[in-house]
């Protein structure tokens, strides 16, 4: 019966050893310690940086702006003239200057 109040006694102080463990850092170990418990002197705790907050500005929203086509304009059809002298009989680029005024003639093929 003595074995059993001691061997109760020892479960119950490793479990609130490795509870205890737990809740001091999350670390647990099973052992047997003789001698007096320094605690975690030895096992200096590892430094946790604490988790960045970054703050990203939200980006403005996209402006659509809406493009009407333009109705297709029909250009009058511009017509190409030559322009005649009577006088000398000749057409211009090849008489430069014409003193009666040029006649504005249709442009013939060549024949």
């Amino acid at each position: 019966m003595k074995h059993y109040k001691i061997g109760a006694m020892l479960l119950a102080l490793l479990m609130l050893s490795v509870s205890a463990a737990y809740a001091h850092g999350g670390r647990g170990s099973f052992g047997v310690y003789v001698g007096p418990y320094w605690g975690p002197a030895f096992y200096p705790s590892p430094y946790y940086y604490p988790p960045q907050v970054i703050v990203v500005p939200a980006a403005p929203p996209p402006v659509y702006i809406e493009q009407r086509e333009a109705p297709a304009e029909v250009a009058p059809a511009t017509q190409q003239y030559w322009y005649f002298c009577g006088s000398s009989k000749a057409y211009y680029p090849y008489v430069k200057e014409c003193p009666e005024g040029w006649q504005k003639v249709l442009p013939q093929p060549p024949r």
